[in-house]
């Protein structure tokens, strides 16, 4: 369950980001989004057993969890107002 709510937003936010970038820009937005997010998944262990060997077993469900819910509200204030390319006026 926590893997299928935790990549929920992905769809969504290739969906903005493409619909807010021009044709040319949308292989660079892509990897930009793409990327971060990636760089954190393979840090994540490491660090999740370094708090879970000080004895922070909660820790690392509670800062994903802080993390997650942060990133999504900062994607829907970053996005709630941006028209796509077909919306923009001319």
């Amino acid at each position: 369950m926590r893997a299928l709510l935790s990549q929920m937003d992905v769809p969504t936010r290739s969906a903005f980001v493409m619909a807010v970038v021009t044709p040319p820009e949308r292989a660079a937005a892509a990897s930009f989004t793409a990327v971060p997010r990636s760089l954190a998944a393979a840090f994540s262990p490491s660090l999740g057993g370094v708090l879970f060997a000080a004895g922070w077993l909660a820790a690392p469900l509670v800062a994903c969890g802080m993390l997650k819910i942060g990133y999504d509200l900062a994607l829907f204030a970053a996005f709630r107002r941006s028209q796509s390319q077909d919306e923009a006026p001319d």
